[in-house]
């Protein structure tokens, strides 16, 4: 006779770590932390990361691809944008171009960073990593295109001088980025929603041919059942509670995260990278486990959707902020920064037309981040 015992799921470490990082940001919000609150704040950060993450894979095994890899990048993009705005409107002149920095961090995180760890991944598993390349290079075609309309035309106009948008511009700029935005995800679940599913591996479909036998011979497969409704909405709440945990606590360190970058003389722009790396984590984990399980095009749904969501839905919030923000908004990027979005589309494209890439495109791609992350500590 079995003594085992079965824990409650109200105890079990997705549940309870989310809460307990709500309640640490609770009461940390808008105090002046000492050095050992903000470890104990980063600790629940780190653990609402990972809590999002396990959250996030058990909607998407519910609701499919790619839907559960849309569902994360959304909910994590519309609480950047929330905190993106709170910081605009707390900081002053210093943050002008706050949301410019993180919306190209989290571009270039995206692009380079996540695509070039789920290649790295798939690859090494697999010798060559497989994808679709109508759904990645649509997806790659929408970020291009947000991306020079909302960050690099800014510095080419000459309605208001500066690297900003005019008033008419920025409304332009908004539409477009929201109506692109729509077409993508229209496409991306409805029309072509085959374009975006992951490619059929050796491995993928003896999963699936051996999930068939068990259901044929009556028997339980845990790996192919789906979780059921209930228990998708339940992760779903604590999927949005883990993502507001991560960004309110990364908002609570961000005075210390200031403070140090500027005691180490480095540039503001700095503070936009480090706020892009944190709220991208989930993403990054997500996408590096899925790749891990031969779903690279899962990871490219999430690296290339989160591009997108960052984009056209953080310039709209924007654009409506400064009707009540005063200040500059900056928007254009820099020589340097736009020589890297360049390089970064020219590379993505070749990387993903043959619709299959190897160690080499991945460490390509990581290279890539790791000169957008040195040029930003070392301009």
């Amino acid at each position: 006779m079995s003594t085992a015992t079965h824990r409650s799921p109200l105890t079990d470490w997705t549940v309870v770590v989310p809460v307990v990082a709500l309640v640490a940001l609770v009461f940390s919000w808008g105090r002046d932390l000492p050095s050992l609150a903000v470890a104990l704040v980063a600790l629940c950060l780190a653990g609402a990361v990972l809590a999002a993450v396990h959250h996030a894979e058990v909607v998407a095994h519910r609701v499919g691809e790619p839907f559960g890899s849309l569902v994360l990048a959304v909910a994590v993009t519309v609480i950047e944008v929330a905190l993106i705005v709170t910081l605009l409107a707390d900081g002053g002149d210093k943050t002008s171009s706050l949301a410019r920095d993180t919306v190209f961090a989290a571009v270039m995180i995206t692009c380079n960073g996540i695509v070039g760890l789920s290649l790295l991944v798939g690859a090494l598993r697999n010798r060559v990593a497989v994808f679709n390349a109508e759904g990645s290079g649509a997806a790659l075609a929408t970020v291009a295109t947000l991306a020079v309309l909302s960050l690099v035309l800014p510095t080419f106009t000459t309605t208001k001088p500066g690297p900003e948008f005019s008033t008419a511009q920025l409304a332009f700029a908004a539409t477009a980025s929201l109506a692109l935005y729509g077409l993508f995800v229209a496409v991306q679940t409805v029309r072509h929603r085959d374009y975006f599913l992951p490619v059929a591996t050796k491995r993928i479909r003896k999963e699936a041919a051996r999930a068939a036998a068990a259901a044929a011979a009556g028997e339980e497969d845990e790996h192919a059942e789906p979780p059921t409704a209930r228990a998708a909405l339940i992760s779903l709440g604590l999927l949005l509670v883990a993502l507001v945990a991560v960004v309110g606590n990364a908002k609570a360190v961000s005075p210390t995260i200031e403070r140090g970058v500027a005691d180490l003389g480095l540039p503001y722009a700095v503070v936009g990278v480090i706020i892009a790396l944190l709220v991208l984590a989930p993403e990054s984990l997500a996408a590096g486990r899925a790749a891990r399980r031969d779903r690279v095009q899962t990871s490219l749904n999430l690296a290339y959707g989160s591009a997108i969501a960052s984009i056209g839905l953080t310039i709209p919030a924007i654009a409506l902020a400064t009707i009540w923000l005063s200040g500059p908004l900056v928007l254009g990027l820099e020589p340097v920064h736009m020589v890297l979005l360049a390089l970064t589309v020219v590379v993505s494209a070749l990387t993903i037309v043959p619709g299959r890439a190897t160690l080499l495109q991945g460490g390509v791609h990581l290279v890539l981040l790791a000169a957008y992350l040195f040029l930003a500590v070392s301009p």
